[in-house]
């Protein structure tokens, strides 16, 4: 069922899963491979990268009515080990450099810092080279 549900979520994202995309696709933010709309346990995440284990979600104006549901799920996803960094959309529309920034030093850290963008309330290795090294195996 989530893999039926995240194939919907790829096929219709919003304006600002669109501009962040756009960035995180074909591994332009520093050669780290990100999957989309990816189903994690009974969660879909807006972005990840496995690697890492650091999860991206953008959160719109609906979010501030989901306040526990948010946390439960960020609860969740951390006790998985995952790092769930969080946007407004209009961060991303607004200031899409400043969130690549976030997200880029929160990756070479290894998770061990938080974006310097403010996240919502309720949010909360090496390198894996896509593409070149891949296709020289």
């Amino acid at each position: 069922m989530n893999a039926s549900n995240a194939r919907q979520l790829r096929k219709n994202p919003t304006e600002a899963e669109q501009a962040l995309w756009k960035h995180l696709r074909l591994c332009q933010l520093g050669e780290y491979k990100f999957r989309r709309q990816q189903p994690i346990g009974w969660y879909i995440v807006d972005f990840v990268n496995f690697e890492k284990r650091v999860v991206i979600e953008l959160d719109g104006g609906q979010h501030s009515q989901q306040v526990d549901y948010d946390a439960e799920r960020t609860a969740w996803l951390n006790a998985q080990g995952y790092l769930v960094l969080r946007f407004w959309n209009n961060q991303v529309m607004k200031e899409v450099e400043a969130v690549k920034a976030a997200i880029l030093q929160v990756l070479e850290d290894g998770g061990n810092t938080t974006p310097h963008l403010n996240p919502p309330p309720q949010g909360g290795g090496d390198k894996s080279p896509c593409g070149v090294n891949q296709l020289r195996r």
